[in-house]
């Protein structure tokens, strides 16, 4: 088992990477555009881009969530080649669980940062958005107890009330 912990933890570590780059080289980005064009429609294009590929992220992450379900509950069993192909897919998606959720937060985070920079109204989609963002907070820091076996669910519950706002700041 170990062993699987060992290849799992290069995953983590070069996610965090590439996090870290993306999250450096876009914060560049958007502090080296003059202020005066943090309110373009260019800008906002830019922190949407990062809030799509964010969405799609998590996706990602939350697949494995959804794959899981159908396995626990049987859903795929009388369809043998469904059931097959469901496992192979949870297999990959517990795998590369952890190191998507760790990019999809950093892009994420650049998503916040340009929706600060361009400016927040109070309207339904950045009351939402801020809402998400607060309840995405304690998710990694409940996913770094669930890994260590100190987890009480709430890595899942914390993560299913940000998947909530999170669809419903993406597509409301």
């Amino acid at each position: 088992m170990s062993r699987f912990r060992g290849k799992d933890r290069i995953w983590v570590i070069l996610s965090l990477g590439i996090t870290l780059i993306i999250v450096l080289f876009g914060l560049w980005t958007m502090f080296h555009t003059p202020s005066v064009q943090w309110h373009d429609r260019s800008f906002k294009g830019l922190f949407k881009n990062y809030g799509s590929q964010a969405r799609i992220l998590l996706f990602a992450v939350l697949a494995y969530y959804v794959l899981k379900a159908i396995i626990q509950r049987r859903w795929v069993d009388q369809w043998l080649i469904l059931k097959k192909i469901a496992i192979a897919l949870l297999k990959v998606t517990r795998k590369f669980h952890t190191p998507i959720a760790i990019l999809a937060i950093g892009v994420i985070f650049l998503h916040i940062v340009g929706a600060f920079l361009y400016g927040i109204k109070l309207d339904f989609a950045n009351i939402s958005g801020l809402l998400a963002g607060l309840a995405l907070l304690p998710v990694p820091i409940a996913g770094v107890f669930r890994a260590r076996g100190l987890d009480r669910k709430w890595h899942l519950r914390l993560g299913l009330i940000f998947a909530v706002l999170f669809l419903i700041h993406a597509f409301l």
